[in-house]
């Protein structure tokens, strides 16, 4: 009888080992699938902002033969280019990308004061191109900060906040607009 006790006692044991070793199992792969799916999402956010920068050069050039005088336009775009190519971090990323949004802006309202480059065919497409692309970047923005608040509320919320701090998982950064960037550029002749 006592030997019953004993392996009853030692199975109970076993079996809550078991449960422990599983939770711990599970929170860990999903706390990894959350962090992998929100370094995924960034990566998309920069797959539409590469399209952007590679749209940009072409837009730029066909501008630019109608345009010399606006010259700081092209100089901001490019300087914002070059930011964006030398950011290593995220927020220092979605920084720059919010520079090359201002420079952009300026670019479309430049446009509009020169109805003879709207019919240029060329530059309709590419400005056509941007606008999707700027779709583009603005939902894949939106769906990061899905992915990144899903996984945040997993990192906080109990009991899963104990074990994200024991192994080593902390909450991801939100993309954030700059401040400013909610006024329209203002472009003067």
């Amino acid at each position: 009888m006592k030997k019953l006790g004993c392996f009853v006692a030692i199975g109970i044991v076993v079996v809550i080992a078991l449960i422990v070793v599983g939770t711990l199992w599970g929170t860990y792969n999903s706390l990894v699938t959350k962090s992998q799916a929100a370094d995924a999402q960034w990566a998309q956010v920069e797959t539409q902002y590469q399209r952007r920068f590679d749209l940009i050069p072409n837009l730029v050039n066909s501008v630019k033969g109608a345009m010399a005088q606006e010259r700081a336009v092209f100089d901001a775009i490019a300087e914002a280019r070059t930011k964006y190519g030398s950011a290593t971090t995220t927020s220092d990323k979605a920084a720059a990308a919010s520079g090359v949004e201002s420079a952009l802006g300026r670019l479309l309202l430049v446009m509009e004061n020169y109805p003879q480059l709207k019919s240029i065919d060329t530059v309709r497409g590419l400005m056509d191109e941007l606008a999707g692309t700027e779709n583009r970047v603005s939902v894949e923005r939106r769906r990061f900060n899905e992915v990144v608040r899903d996984y945040n509320t997993s990192v906080k919320t109990f009991p899963t906040n104990l074990l994200a701090g024991m192994f080593g998982f902390s909450e991801k950064q939100y993309f954030a607009s700059v401040s400013g960037a909610d006024l329209a550029p203002k472009v003067e002749f």
